[in-house]
């Protein structure tokens, strides 16, 4: 085999490796087609149970809407992770803690659900926002 033949070997085998290794998908989707960033929504309700889980936490607790039927709300939050570096745990909302939820509602017609929500008990004292750090809320090494 030339030395040219070899380098061109060399070169498409190369090639071929760089192209088959498989790279970590790192991805995520956008809120937008599932809430409405254009709308502002406020309620106040008692919460039934908090799912500490990834990729997303969330939130439910039951509220009462303008006809006085209750109705329950979902909040989808950021992962336990990130939750977990901002002080949350399982257990920051028990089941029977009242809160004040803002933010952006569903886009499902009669649907309950609220993302990008900052939440507060009924005082107005606040709860940490979900998934979002600032360099004074990272943890100490």
């Amino acid at each position: 085999m030339t030395l040219q033949r070899w380098i061109l070997s060399a070169a498409l085998a190369l090639a071929t490796a760089v192209v088959l290794t498989p790279v970590p998908a790192k991805a995520h989707h956008s809120a937008a087609p599932f809430y409405d960033a254009t709308k502002h929504v406020e309620v106040k309700g008692v919460v039934t149970r908090f799912l500490f889980k990834n990729p997303h936490s969330f939130l439910y607790f039951d509220a009462t809407d303008e006809t006085g039927k209750k109705v329950e709300w979902q909040i989808e939050l950021g992962p336990s992770a990130s939750l977990m570096r901002t002080g949350w745990t399982p257990e920051t909302l028990a089941p029977g803690t009242e809160i004040v939820a803002s933010g952006q509602p569903g886009r499902a017609e009669g649907s309950h659900g609220m993302c990008c929500a900052r939440i507060t008990r009924p005082d107005g004292s606040p709860i940490r926002p979900g998934g979002r750090l600032t360099e004074e809320q990272q943890p100490p090494r």
